[in-house]
């Protein structure tokens, strides 16, 4: 049996959480709102104090206790993040530290262990999910496009305003978005295999450190959302009862406290996947705090 004192030093220990926002390039202020949105849409019980800080250099990273890489340039932000220092520091918050870390489109490529369509030497990744995603997947910009989406994980999210859409489609918004091409075997060490195939980049490897990261690193990747592909979208506006639901493209992953998304959810007025998410950052952190 837990004792009440143990319970109230756990509460205090989380009572501060902050949240950072890759803002090198993209949609990071977009990302910040709707994070202020959903912390005020949290739980009124819940004791966390949050505080939400835009990221450019290592001292900003090094106050986080969960980050946000956004939607955007990826080859850019992995360039700029190169040049300021601060692609090391993100490779350690995300690998070796395995701290809470959502990436949104061009942030699921830089967390991808291994991404294709991309020449040796031209992208960067950071690497903390064991997949290997498609850039660019759905075309130029000019094919970008809207769909509802299926995300029965948020299901588990009821509170504030957002609660009365229970588990309403989410309207995703797909520009120049990357798929999750393969989900990679779990391995000690870089993706070997996937360095042998032709204009594919793989992350470096990085030990994780202590044993709730080391524990992260060793889960094996979720799906967490796919996008029926255009055939099984065309048969459900025939015959819903016969489409194929499983037909279609990984739009959403997670491995331990490391989740991505192909779409930009920064990009409308729906709180409910950053209320979802700030949910798992407080729980991921409680329980990290419970082990040490």
């Amino acid at each position: 049996m837990t004792h009440p004192l143990s319970e109230v030093r756990e509460v205090q220990m989380i009572t501060s959480i902050t949240v950072g926002v890759l803002a090198l390039q993209g949609a990071f202020f977009e990302h910040l709102k709707l994070l202020q949105q959903a912390a005020a849409a949290l739980p009124s019980d819940s004791a966390t104090q949050w505080e939400f800080v835009e990221v450019r250099n290592p001292p900003e990273l090094a106050r986080c206790n969960a980050l946000i890489i956004p939607g955007g340039e990826s080859t850019t932000m992995s360039l700029v993040a190169s040049r300021s220092g601060l692609l090391e520091p993100l490779r350690e918050f995300v690998k070796v530290h395995r701290k809470p870390t959502w990436g949104t489109c061009a942030g699921l490529i830089l967390l991808a262990e291994s991404a294709n369509r991309t020449k040796k030497g031209g992208q960067d990744l950071i690497g903390g999910l064991d997949v290997r995603v498609n850039r660019n997947h759905f075309g130029r910009q000019t094919e970008s496009f809207e769909a509802d989406v299926e995300l029965p994980f948020l299901g588990t999210v009821a509170s504030g305003e957002e609660s009365s859409k229970g588990s309403d489609p989410f309207r995703g918004i797909f520009i120049r978005a990357p798929v999750v091409e393969k989900l990679l075997p779990v391995v000690s060490g870089e993706q070997a295999q996937e360095a042998t195939r032709a204009d594919t980049v793989i992350a470096p490897s990085r030990p994780a450190a202590g044993d709730a990261a080391k524990l992260a690193v060793e889960q094996p990747v979720e799906i967490m959302a796919i996008l029926p592909g255009r055939g099984a979208r065309l048969a459900a506006k025939l015959n819903p009862d016969c489409a194929d639901k499983e037909t279609g493209d990984i739009i959403a992953v997670r491995q331990g406290n490391v989740f991505g998304t192909s779409f930009h959810p920064e990009l409308t007025q729906d709180a409910r996947i950053h209320i979802w998410w700030l949910l798992q950052v407080e729980g991921a952190i409680r329980n990290r705090a419970g082990d040490e």
